[in-house]
């Protein structure tokens, strides 16, 4: 099976989740009319990947203005009982798209913010997956999920899954998504170094799956100048871009895109992945399951898209 796939490598309107709404909606408009099936949108799109910030904390303090900074990013985050996700469905059904962005969301049991990836089909919400561990200083503010966020979905454009940003630098947690037969592989980051194109080509080569890495373009500039005062001593590109679709021969298909806004797409065809199975299979005759046994606490099976 061929499908076109599209990742939009751009920035969203920060700390302003409405703007952002509507960008995505004029977006995901554009690029559906261009024939992708599947839009990807970076890590943390809504409200924004908040790099540089520090919300007024180091060890032992806070600050009352990194607090107000910090409910400022929580009003603005995502909430999955709420309109904001009826918005995506809507827009998914309307547009007869599957979409998969990186969004930090609130929950509305604990208070807390994930950095979490939604996962959209032409008849609606499928699930979510959430950072089972942030990197670094994102643990300030993004609290980490089970192994129940290992989620995957078999639909009628291929078996989905994959993990945000260095999640995917677990190996663990690749392993979790390859049992599962992720044929399409999404990893929205915020990282955009050359180093990681080669984390990409890896995991499509050691998944045996078309590997979609999409991150943003965003400069200093492109804040408010609020923000902007904040930031004064970092470069003017905040985040270069990189967004890469990749074969399961590991081949890149399109991108890497650096330095501008745009949009990588590619026609992806589900064949090539049992092709490349005569050489490796992570899963199949490379698995040696009389040897090794991988336990996952709590990994859902994998859902099926409603028909």
């Amino acid at each position: 099976m061929k499908l076109k796939v599209c990742l939009i490598q751009d920035n969203p309107i920060f700390f302003d989740k409405e703007k952002t709404f509507e960008k995505i909606e004029m977006l995901s408009a554009q690029y559906a009319k261009e024939g992708n099936k599947l839009i990807v949108f970076p890590e943390s799109f809504i409200p924004g990947y908040p790099r540089g910030f520090t919300f007024g904390a180091k060890i032992g303090s806070r600050t009352t203005k990194g607090r107000e900074q910090y409910a400022n990013y929580h009003a603005n985050s995502f909430d999955l009982e709420s309109s904001d996700l009826e918005r995506l469905e809507t827009l998914c059904i309307e547009l007869e798209i599957y979409l998969v962005i990186g969004v930090t969301e609130k929950s509305s049991t604990n208070g807390s913010l994930y950095c979490s990836m939604l996962y959209f089909s032409p008849n609606g919400f499928l699930g979510v997956h959430r950072k089972i561990k942030p990197t670094g200083t994102e643990r300030l503010i993004w609290a980490e999920d089970s192994g129940k966020s290992l989620v995957s979905f078999d639909t009628k454009i291929g078996k989905l899954g994959g993990l945000i940003c260095w999640e995917n630098y677990m190996p663990l947690a690749r392993m979790a998504m390859y049992q599962k037969g992720v044929e399409i592989y999404i990893a929205p980051t915020a990282d955009a170094r050359e180093n990681w194109i080669s984390t990409m080509r890896h995991i499509a080569l050691e998944g045996r799956c078309f590997v979609l890495g999409c991150n943003q373009f965003f400069t200093k500039s492109m804040y408010a100048d609020e923000f902007q005062k904040e930031l004064k001593e970092e470069q003017e590109i905040i985040c270069n871009g990189g967004s890469v679709i990749v074969s399961p021969l590991g081949e890149v298909l399109a991108g890497p895109l650096f330095g501008e806004s745009g949009a990588v797409s590619a026609e992806i065809d589900l064949n090539l992945i049992i092709k490349s199975k005569l050489d490796f299979d992570p899963i199949g005759h490379y698995s040696r399951n009389d040897i090794f046994e991988l336990i996952i606490k709590d990994q859902p099976p994998m859902k099926k898209e409603k028909p």
